[in-house]
């Protein structure tokens, strides 16, 4: 009998991390799960939103595809990629500390709030 295949585990990373792979240019997809208002404080470069669009178009690509989840402190993003991974993706991860790490660690120019 074949054993079930468990769901990919989400792994943390951390913000100075995140930069050193856009720094490489590494091809990973850098999914911001904040609201609009949220955005409009405060994003990290190359990001996107999680709306209904972007959802659809995440559930096409290739699920060995990189997925970071963002948001402001890393537990909307963590539930966020739980769900991707449990779709069958094997590569996800969640910035720890989300959006605040990375001002903090990375670019202090991001506000805070």
């Amino acid at each position: 009998m074949d054993e079930p295949v468990a769901p990919a585990r989400v792994e943390q990373i951390s913000a100075r991390d995140l930069k050193a792979w856009q720094d490489r240019k590494d091809p990973i997809t850098l999914v911001d799960v904040r609201t609009p208002g949220e955005r409009q404080i405060a994003t990290i470069d190359g990001s996107r939103l999680l709306d209904q669009g972007f959802h659809d178009e995440l559930m096409t690509m290739d699920r060995q595809a990189v997925l970071v989840f963002q948001c402001h402190h890393g537990i909307r993003s963590q539930a966020a990629a739980e769900y991707f991974a449990a779709a069958g993706f094997r590569r996800v991860y969640n910035l720890s500390g989300g959006i605040e790490a990375w001002s903090q660690d990375v670019d202090p120019a991001v506000p805070r709030y």
